[in-house]
C-alpha cells in the first residue's frame, strides 16, 4: 500500500485573524472539517478490513480523544469497535529503563509490557476476545483488575505513543492491521515567514492541559518537553512512514484560543524560573494573533481535551 503525504498548510496570520472575527462561524467550519476527516478515515478502516487499528501521534496531538471520536465514527457507520490504551500495559515504574542521568525514561519502549501486548493483539486478530491489564497511575504499578474485551465482529483502535512500532505488530498478519498517524498539519506564517509550527501548538496544548487536568505546573511540563521530543525523535517519528493514514488534527480557530489563554500562564509563572524564558519566547510568537474565548469551543469537541 502507498501512502500518499499531504503537505502541512501554512497559513498567513493575518488570514486567521480575519476569519476569527466571525467567532462561531470559523469553529463551526474547523470542526466540520475534522468530523469529515474522522469519516474518511473510518471509511478506509473499513475498506481495509483489518480488525486491529493502531494509532500514535506525537505529545498533544490529541490521539487519545481522536481515538474514541474515531470509534464512534465507525460504530455510526456499523461497525463496532472498542479503544485500547496501550498506557494500561505499563510494567511499573521499577522496571522503567533509565537515562545516562539516571532518570527515568518514561519514553522508552521497554516501559510496556510487549510481550502481554503482542498476546492481546494476537487474540484479538483470531479469537475476537481477550483480557486487558489495568494500570494504577497513582502507585505507578500493574492493578489486580483486569477487563474482558469482545469485538463482536468489529475492531479495536489501540492508541499510544508506540503503536506503530513493528514490535507491537510483528505477530499480527499484516491485513488484520491499519496503522493511523494522528498529526497536526497546519501551521502559521506572517509575510510568508513560518512563525507558528506545529511544535509550538502542541506545546501550548500540553501546558494548559496539564495545569488544568493534572495538577501539574507550568515550570513542570516545560521541564520535560525537550525529553518529550527527544522521546518522539527516538520512538515515534521513524515509524511515522509505514503509517497507512494521516489524521490532521489540527484547528484553525485554535490559534486565537491560545492566543487568549497564554497570559492565564504568564500570570502562574514564577519571575525566577528558568522556563520563564522559554515560555515568554513561545507567548512572542502569539502576539500578532487576535483572542478568542475558549467559551467558543464545543463541549464535545477534540480540543477539550486541552482547554477545559
Amino acid at each position: 500500500m502507498i501512502t500518499i503525504w499531504v503537505p502541512k498548510r501554512l497559513v498567513e496570520i493575518d488570514l486567521c485573524n480575519v476569519a476569527a472575527r466571525s467567532g462561531p462561524e470559523l469553529v463551526a467550519v474547523c470542526e466540520a472539517g475534522y468530523a469529515r476527516r474522522l469519516r474518511y478515515a473510518a471509511k478506509k478502516i473499513r475498506q481495509s478490513g483489518a480488525k486491529i487499528i493502531m494509532l500514535t501521534g506525537p505529545s498533544a496531538s490529541g490521539k487519545t480523544t481522536t481515538s474514541h471520536k474515531l470509534a464512534a465514527a465507525l460504530r455510526e457507520m456499523g461497525t463496532p469497535a472498542q479503544v485500547i490504551s496501550l498506557d494500561n500495559f505499563f510494567r511499573g515504574s521499577e522496571y522503567y529503563p533509565k537515562m545516562p542521568d539516571g532518570t527515568l525514561d518514561y519514553e522508552h519502549p521497554d516501559t510496556l509490557d510487549m510481550p502481554l501486548i503482542r498476546q492481546c493483539l494476537q487474540e484479538l486478530s483470531q479469537t475476537d476476545h481477550t483480557v486487558l491489564p489495568t494500570y494504577d497511575f497513582v502507585k505507578e504499578e500493574r492493578a489486580e483488575k483486569t477487563e474482558p474485551i469482545d469485538l463482536a465482529g468489529g475492531v479495536c483502535i489501540v492508541e499510544g505513543i508506540h503503536a506503530l512500532n513493528p514490535v507491537l505488530t510483528s505477530l499480527v498478519p499484516s491485513g488484520h492491521v491499519y496503522r493511523i498517524y494522528a498529526g497536526l498539519r497546519e501551521e502559521y506564517c506572517q509575510e510568508g515567514r513560518r512563525l507558528i509550527g506545529t511544535q509550538d501548538i502542541r506545546l501550548c496544548r500540553r501546558v494548559l492541559r496539564d495545569a488544568a487536568t493534572r495538577g501539574r505546573s507550568p515550570e513542570k511540563t516545560l521541564a520535560m518537553w525537550e525529553r518529550v521530543l527527544d522521546g518522539e525523535t527516538r520512538y515515534i517519528k521513524g515509524f511515522k512512514n509505514t503509517a497507512d493514514f494521516l489524521l490532521d488534527t489540527a484547528f484553525t480557530y485554535e490559534l486565537s484560543v491560545i492566543a487568549g489563554l497564554l497570559p492565564e500562564v504568564g500570570r502562574v509563572m514564577s519571575p525566577d524560573s528558568i522556563y520563564t524564558e522559554m515560555w515568554d519566547e513561545t507567548a512572542r510568537r502569539f502576539e500578532h494573533v487576535e483572542p478568542l474565548s475558549r467559551e467558543l469551543i464545543p463541549e464535545e469537541a477534540m480540543l477539550r481535551e486541552f482547554y477545559r
